[in-house]
């Protein structure tokens, strides 16, 4: 009987989900069909009326405009213009890479080819105007189009230079990067020795340029000096390592930590043997999240959000952020805090508040003289504190004791705010030079901060606003209590990175490379390491000796999620002595060091290496095939030296191959195929359709593009970070703006080399290409298959 009546009650409910999953498809279709008539996708009618079904974006916001005015943070006379330029789109802006040794060849060559070619070109009546240098940013590395990056991908005549800067970007020639968004790494002033933290650096364009300065000496193969790049999204830091691996430097480190609990890092102590001392910066840069109501003129949604509320949500955040920035400064190190926000609550308040509590320790840098054609506006000494009616409060205590929570005291302008010269700050208006908004403030350290003496905690600070705790003195103020870390370290959610285990003196694995590649025993062998315990070894990387002491004495303090540069992948072919290959990433570092497996080539042998898939070795000219034939099957690294007296302005090319049996080819990613091929003068748009795909019968190393198509990796991960730092007012956490294909690249994120190690970009193989063999005949298809390494 039990039974009988579990089955009828069974089926009931069986009976009943049927009708409630009906009932509810019908109204869950009911609901979409209205949608789409909403949105103008289905009926045509509608979509008609609304030019693509999407309303016009209203670009105005009556509070947005009653605050600033009443804030006064624009010089009388010029509001009309301010909000008038806020309401126009943001041009275009990129810059080259500066550190790069082809950067002044580069650019050379986009002034001949094609900025020359944009002189009164008109589009629907309108002239285009040519693209200029910034004129504050150095030796014309950083140019601006009056079109905003929509316009640039859909006019034809800016097809030739938008394929160019997709290509170059590819390869890490150029950045395409907000303006304003450039100015924080130039006033870091950073040197090729420097300890450099970014502590909120996704999705990576401040921190290139903080690595491009690294590497500002050509003399050295690499610097002594690093960057440490962190941020608490931990998806956001697999977009960083896109960005920042594209740079090839073996100084960087990309960590995920919470920024306001940013864990001490300890490394052996150079005066005491065998001891250890914490690692104080000599850089660091807070770029912090804020409102972001400086990016209004290509974030359009911040017209609508933006709220008084905004900035005293943030202004808590940053102020721990700012403060942990300063406590892991070493003494005479600079720090540079940023913001995209015009608000004085997330700018000066902030920066005056650690000001003041640091009494004297910290102190703000006069930079009016640096950056000469940079328009700016001094900082605000006085600004006003109102809530969302418009309702000023003169002082901390006039504001009502229920709305404490959300404003505090540190908000309100200092006593002493002249004298700490908060004038020194930076606020760069939009009118000023055609740019978004920002904020910069460039502080110093001069002494230790108060709360960090002998004997007491020196980790980061937490102010407690709802304390009662009085003044020693018995003045009857409220003091700031600082507050340690918390006892529990804070879990971070993504995936489970690899160990870094680096090479000893004994490495079984080295001795047959070192011996195949002639390598010294002067190469630093100790700092190549891998990333897997058990198996086989797939993928070799290299850093240098201060981010390996920092890996090896830190990994359980630190999630580290990418670090090094390739150097070695294996390549097991029976032919060949050594299980491992040369990589295109790691060959300006290991170049001065390898003296066998070198072909120097001609120029032309160069272009055949690259516009031909595994040509043949006859193709190449006499001295080049002696010099092929001599070195045998396996890796090669093929240099071609231009003559200096005919071609000074050019640079040596290294390209990273294999020769089989019969032919060569090379391990090159499709954007540094195109830059060396235009380095070479070949007319690379010959070769390329308007989807930028691979050359035709060209090898590469890699997926033609990590994202699926030729320009998202830059159009999509938006290049500055201003936009990406847009702090959620409404539920009081740190929300990242973020565009949603760089969402998307993220879901493409492949495991490198089989490692289990997440990185866009560095997993590597040689048979993901596009092979045009159409035209080929048996024979050579045979010869193909046989000379192809077994990686």
């Amino acid at each position: 009987m039990f039974g009988l009546n579990r089955i009828i009650h069974i089926n009931s409910i069986h009976t009943c989900w049927k009708t409630f999953s009906s009932i509810g498809k019908e109204a869950n279709l009911k609901s979409v069909a209205e949608m789409g008539k909403r949105r103008g996708k289905w009926n045509k009618g509608e979509r008609t009326q609304s030019k693509g079904g999407y309303p016009d974006i209203v670009r105005a916001n009556e509070a947005f405009e009653e605050y600033y005015k009443a804030q006064g943070i624009v010089p009388e006379g010029e509001w009309d213009q301010f909000v008038s330029t806020l309401r126009e789109n943001l041009p275009a802006t990129f810059r080259i890479t500066g550190f790069k040794r082809h950067a002044q060849q580069l650019l050379g060559f986009l002034k001949s080819h094609y900025f020359n070619e944009l002189v009164d070109v008109k589009v629907e009546g309108l002239t285009i105007q040519k693209p200029y240098p910034l004129p504050w940013y150095p030796d014309e590395l950083a140019w601006q189009l009056n079109l905003s990056r929509s316009n640039i991908r859909k006019i034809p005549a800016l097809e030739k230079l938008h394929n160019f800067l997709i290509t170059e970007t590819e390869s890490g020639n150029i950045s395409r990067q907000e303006a304003v968004s450039m100015i924080p790494p130039l006033l870091l002033d950073v040197k090729p020795h420097h300890k450099v933290l970014d502590v909120c650096a996704a999705p990576g364009s401040k921190t290139g340029q903080l690595i491009e300065m690294l590497h500002a000496d050509d003399s050295q193969t690499w610097p002594e000096g690093f960057v440490v790049a962190n941020d608490s999204d931990n998806k956001r830091c697999y977009i960083m390592v896109h960005q920042a691996k594209r740079l090839n430097s073996p100084c960087v480190m990309i960590v995920n930590q919470d920024a306001t609990v940013m864990p001490v890092i300890e490394v052996p102590d150079d005066k005491n043997d065998g001891e250890m001392k914490q690692l104080k910066f000599d850089r660091v840069l807070c770029d912090v999240p804020c409102s972001a109501d400086g990016t209004l003129r290509k974030n359009y949604v911040v017209w609508k959000r933006w709220s008084v509320h905004n900035g005293f949500t943030l202004h808590p955040l940053q102020m721990n952020i700012l403060t942990r920035g300063a406590e892991l400064l070493e003494i005479g190190g600079k720090l540079v805090y940023s913001t995209c926000s015009f608000n004085p609550i997330e700018d000066e308040a902030v920066v005056g508040a650690l000001l003041s509590r640091s009494k004297g320790a910290m102190e703000l840098v006069d930079c009016s003289k640096d950056l000469p054609h940079l328009k700016r506006v001094n900082g605000l000494t006085k600004w006003k504190v109102l809530n969302e009616n418009g309702k000023e409060f003169p002082n901390y205590e006039e504001v009502p004791f229920k709305n404490r929570r959300r404003i505090k005291e540190s908000m309100f302008p200092p006593e002493n705010a002249e004298d700490l010269h908060l004038e020194r700050c930076i606020r760069v208006l939009p009118h000023q030079q055609n740019t978004g908004g920002f904020f910069i403030a460039v502080l110093q350290k001069t002494k230790g901060l108060p709360w960090m003496k002998e004997g007491k905690q020196s980790a980061t600070t937490e102010v407690d606003e709802s304390s009662d705790v009085k003044d020693e003195d018995g003045d009857g103020k409220r003091k700031a209590t600082f507050r340690g870390p918390p006892s529990k370290r804070r879990h971070f959610e993504g995936y489970k990175e690899d160990p870094f285990i680096f090479f000893k003196e004994d490495e079984e694995l080295w001795p047959p490379v070192r011996k195949f590649f002639g390598i010294p025993e002067s190469f630093p062998n100790t700092q190549l390491l891998i990333r897997c315990e058990t198996g086989k070894k797939r993928t070799i990387y290299f850093v240098n000796e201060a981010i390996k002491q920092i890996i090896s004495n830190n990994q359980n303090k630190l999630k580290v999620i990418n670090s090094g540069v390739r150097m070695f992948c294996r390549s097991n072919s029976p032919d060949v002595d050594c299980n491992f290959r040369l990589t295109q990433e790691g060959s300006s570092s290991l170049l001065p060091y390898v003296s066998n497996r070198l072909v120097y080539l001609t120029k032309n042998d160069v272009i055949t290496l690259l516009t031909e898939e595994n040509p043949f070795v006859h193709k190449m000219t006499e001295e080049s095939r002696k010099q092929i034939n001599d070195n045998g099957q396996g890796s090669l690294m093929f240099v071609y030296d231009p003559p200096q007296d005919t071609c000074p302005e050019e640079n040596r090319i290294v390209v990273v191959g294999w020769r089989g049996k019969t032919s060569v080819r090379s391990f090159v990613s499709k954007g540094d195929r195109y830059h060396i091929l235009r380095l070479c003068g070949v007319d690379v748009n010959t070769l390329v359709d308007k989807k930028t795909k691979p050359i035709k019968g060209a090898a590469t190393t890699s997926k033609q593009n990590n994202d699926g198509d030729g320009d998202k990796d830059d159009e999509d991960i938006e290049n500055d970070e201003d936009e990406e730092k847009l702090g959620d007012a409404e539920d009081g956490e740190e929300d990242m703006m973020k565009d949603e294909t760089e969402e998307d690249s993220l879901n493409e994120t492949s495991e490198d080399a089989g490692e289990g190690v997440v990185n866009k970009d560095s997993k590597v193989t040689t048979d993901e290409t596009n092979k045009e063999e159409d035209g080929l005949n048996k024979d050579a298809k045979d010869k193909i298959e046989a000379d192809k390494p077994q990686l």
